[in-house]
């Protein structure tokens, strides 16, 4: 990945990009100098197929983003574009930890949960559970309001709390090396972002998009959708 040209970005990062020429604000699209995603990335993708959750998974987009603490790298709470992008969205973290944090604006309430191994494992003097400080600490995981939890396995004896979606915010570990697909309410209710406090050491994250139904069979712009792929699919790109 080094071996090719890395271009500045916002907020101290520096990119890749393998994709079509996108105009988002008057939603136009064309190839351009677009000659498919990296050949390094043809086994990443045949690998990433083979999980459920990406069955039927064609990237028409790869996007390399190189995270530097001393840059001060960081991106800020946004929602992926849902004119072109598809649902699934796919980013592979690279040689370093980090954390992914989700923020929603919705004006509803979410219940808050504390997570079980703070509740069992703790005792004050008495040898009563430290449940009341559990919930000062806020050592909550959230269910319900932003999206459906009816099937959650969750243990309602706990403490809860009602707070509103945007005051909280849901941190995603994500080690060296681990993929986190993005759909659903994760997508298109709940911004993603990383901060800079989360930026330890280098970090390189790859993440791949596919299109929109509209660019896909049936839709209004199927023609050039399936040429995107053909080229996108070649595994025979530079970064643009």
């Amino acid at each position: 990945m080094d071996q090719d040209p890395w271009k500045p970005s916002q907020s101290g990062r520096r990119k890749q990009d393998y994709g079509p020429k996108v105009n988002f604000k008057k939603q136009k699209l064309r190839a351009g100098c677009f000659i498919g995603l990296p050949s390094f990335s043809q086994d990443i993708v045949k690998r990433m197929k083979a999980h459920p959750i990406l069955e039927g998974f064609l990237p028409v987009e790869q996007c390399n983003l190189d995270y530097l603490p001393e840059r001060g790298s960081a991106i800020d709470p946004h929602f992926d574009d849902w004119w072109l992008w598809g649902e699934r969205l796919v980013s592979l973290n690279l040689l370093s930890k980090t954390v992914l944090s989700m923020s929603c604006d919705s004006e509803n309430s979410i219940q808050l949960f504390a997570t079980p191994h703070q509740e069992s494992e703790k005792s004050d003097q008495t040898g009563s559970p430290q449940t009341s400080q559990n919930c000062k600490n806020n050592n909550f995981i959230p269910t319900s309001a932003c999206e459906n939890s009816d099937n959650w396995d969750l243990d309602h004896s706990t403490p809860t709390r009602l707070v509103p979606c945007k005051e909280v915010t849901v941190a995603v570990h994500l080690p060296r090396r681990s993929l986190v697909v993005l759909y659903g309410a994760a997508r298109y209710k709940w911004k993603h972002a990383i901060h800079r406090k989360h930026i330890e050491h280098r970090r390189v994250c790859i993440t791949f998009r596919e299109l929109s139904t509209e660019f896909g069979l049936g839709g209004k712009h199927e023609k050039l959708g399936k040429e995107l792929l053909d080229i996108a699919l070649s595994f025979q790109g530079k970064p643009v």
